[in-house]
């Protein structure tokens, strides 16, 4: 297998760039536990944006590097280190259901602050004379991977951060959804990200909203660049 030393710097580029997705993921779960009365992770030391606190050493640097150098030697998998809480500990103000949603939701909600943080450098560095290769760099490595994370945790799958969403939408009477997906979710989720390997177009299919979700995006970066 030849690698190129251009491969090898943009998977440093892309694990630099994950780094920093994941750790304000995890940081917006801490930040709003806390905030909902749950000590536990200020307790164990989540309520920062270090990246320290919040990377797996296998999950998010030793896989997405190897999947971003080689794609063809694993398939796209990683995690960061997960924020644990104590819904018990949630105030009382909101249902212990809508605590859940609110914890999980936090997590791509980060993912969308960030991406429109990087969005208002892109179009100000645009205005500014900067170079078109560091603005695609900047839409690459942090806005799109970001869009790409907050999709695909808003996938209604748990233990994914949309099946405490799902668990909040839907009524009691479909309980029973919602311990099956709890069940067998990561099953599911695992199938899902291993479909490509066994010839399956789920993932692909998964893929297409976010794609167009991209797609709009980076429409209007280029209205609001050149409108």
């Amino acid at each position: 297998m030849n690698i190129s030393v251009d491969q090898v710097q943009q998977a440093i580029l892309y694990l630099i760039a994950f780094i920093l997705c994941v750790s304000v993921h995890e940081f917006g779960h801490a930040w709003v536990a806390n905030r909902l009365g749950d000590p536990t992770p200020r307790m164990q030391g989540r309520l920062t944006l270090s990246p320290l606190h919040h990377i797996d050493p296998i999950g998010t640097i030793l896989i997405p590097f190897i999947s971003a150098i080689s794609p063809a030697a694993l398939p796209l998998m990683a995690w960061g280190r997960p924020v644990q809480t104590n819904p018990m500990a949630y105030t009382r103000r909101f249902k212990m259901n809508t605590g859940r949603m609110l914890v999980s939701i936090a997590g791509p909600a980060m993912n969308l602050l960030m991406a429109l943080l990087a969005s208002m450098v892109i179009v100000i560095a645009a205005h500014t004379g900067v170079s078109p290769r560091f603005q695609a760099g900047i839409f690459n490595y942090l806005v799109q991977l970001n869009l790409v994370l907050m999709c695909f945790n808003l996938l209604p799958i748990p233990p994914l951060d949309g099946g405490a969403v799902l668990a909040w939408l839907l009524p009691r009477s479909w309980q029973g959804v919602v311990d099956f997906l709890q069940r067998y979710g990561s099953f599911m989720l695992l199938l899902l990200v291993l479909s490509p390997m066994l010839g399956l177009p789920l993932l692909s299919i998964v893929m297409y909203p976010m794609a167009i979700v991209i797609g709009i995006w980076h429409a209007g970066l280029v209205w609001a660049i050149n409108p």
